[in-house]
C-alpha cells in the first residue's frame, strides 16, 4: 500500500470508500462522485487530498486536509487545518489511516498550518482513538461532537 495525492480519476474509488463506510455504520451522508469531487478532490481551501492505494490500484481510504476560513461549519479559527479520515471497513488496522496522516502533515507543514482540527462525532469510538493514538488532544466538546487538535509545530 502507498500513500500519494487524490486525483479526479480516483472519485469513483472515494465515493466506494464513503458507501462502504455507510454500509458498516448506517451513518448516512452524501457520497456521490460529484460530492466527492466538490468536497475533497477539487475543495477550493484544500490544502491536499491524499488516497491510500494497494498495487492493483484499489482505493483503500482517504484524508482531506482543508485551510479553515472565516465562518466554517466547524467552528474553527480561520487558517487552522481541518482534517478528515474515509477508512474502508476492509482496510482497518492495515495502517492506512498512519500512512493518510504521514502526508497530511507534511503538507500541513509545507502549507504553514499551525493547528489542525478533527471534527468527529462523540458516538465514534474508532476515530475517537484514531485521532487520540496519533497526538490530537480534545478541545471542546458539544453537541455530539468531539474536537481534537493537532498542533503541527509542537510534532
Amino acid at each position: 500500500m502507498h500513500a500519494r495525492t487524490a486525483d479526479i480519476d480516483d472519485a469513483p474509488g472515494l465515493s466506494r470508500v464513503l458507501r462502504e463506510i455507510i454500509e458498516q455504520t448506517g451513518r448516512d451522508r452524501p457520497n456521490d462522485e460529484a460530492f466527492v469531487l466538490r468536497t475533497y478532490i477539487a475543495n477550493p481551501t484544500g490544502v491536499r487530498c491524499t488516497v491510500a492505494v494497494r498495487p492493483s490500484g484499489e482505493i483503500l481510504g482517504f484524508q482531506s486536509l482543508i485551510r479553515a476560513v472565516a465562518c466554517n461549519p466547524y467552528d474553527v479559527p480561520a487558517g487552522w487545518g481541518v482534517i478528515g479520515s474515509h477508512v474502508s471497513p476492509r482496510a482497518h488496522r492495515q495502517g492506512v489511516g498512519t500512512a493518510l496522516f504521514q502526508s497530511s502533515l507534511e503538507a500541513a507543514r509545507n502549507a504553514g498550518l499551525e493547528k489542525i482540527d478533527a471534527y468527529i462525532r462523540a458516538d465514534n469510538p474508532g476515530a475517537l482513538a484514531y485521532y487520540q493514538a496519533l497526538g490530537f488532544r480534545t478541545y471542546r466538546t458539544r453537541d455530539g461532537v468531539v474536537q481534537k487538535v493537532y498542533s503541527v509545530s509542537a510534532s
